[in-house]
């Protein structure tokens, strides 16, 4: 599909009957409770802060993780259910989740994956970096740092702006020199953080 051809990309609220305000939560189908918690309340450090009954089947525990800004993680778990190693892929499935870290942690994040025992890859992402590694469900977990710092409630707006850039350059994807391009053209701070090098990480 070419650009032209494809749904406009902006920041505007789109003609549509209503308009969702943010991310309340996501819901993941895990394995068991005690490795679900070992992987999200203790190495990626999130706090567990509610556990119930799944009101839809009592026999299954919700779990409530705060990924770090009040949005929430939520898993189905059941003690009968084994850890996976890998996800199934197809429409309607998950292909990642993907959360921000502190850009002056990366070193210590990789670090810690070592430690627990879990693989891992680092990519540049050209806008920014990602650490990819897997839950103990199999599913995919990326671990994002952005390569500038964006003002809060400005991402969607510099992303499309880096978007429009990346067109009028005829770039493939959206590279470090458009989003800095975005930021300047925003009247926004040029912030780069100091992330360690890595593999391009594109297929294209």
């Amino acid at each position: 599909m070419s650009d032209e051809s494809a749904a406009p990309v902006t920041s505007e609220l789109p003609d549509a009957p209503f308009h969702t305000t943010g991310t309340d939560h996501i819901t993941v189908w895990g394995s068991n409770e005690d490795d679900t918690i070992e992987f999200y309340r203790d190495l990626l450090g999130m706090p567990l802060v509610l556990r119930q009954p799944n009101l839809d089947d009592p026999s299954q525990t919700h779990l409530f993780f705060d990924t770090g800004d009040g949005r929430i993680l939520t898993f189905f778990v059941s003690d009968d259910r084994p850890s996976a190693r890998g996800q199934r892929a197809g429409t309607g499935a998950v292909h990642h989740l993907c959360f921000s870290v502190e850009p002056d942690e990366y070193e210590e994040i990789m670090a810690a994956l070592e430690e627990a025992g879990k693989g891992y890859n680092v990519f540049d992402r050209g806008i920014f970096h990602s650490i990819y590694t897997q839950d103990n469900n199999g599913l995919v977990i990326e671990l994002s740092a952005d390569k500038y710092e964006i003002p809060d409630g400005r991402k969607g707006e510099v992303l499309a702006t880096a978007q429009r850039l990346r067109e009028e350059d005829g770039a493939d994807f959206a590279q470090d020199r458009h989003m800095k391009g975005a930021l300047e053209e925003l009247g926004l701070p040029v912030e780069k953080h100091d992330l360690p090098d890595a593999d391009a990480g594109v297929g294209v």
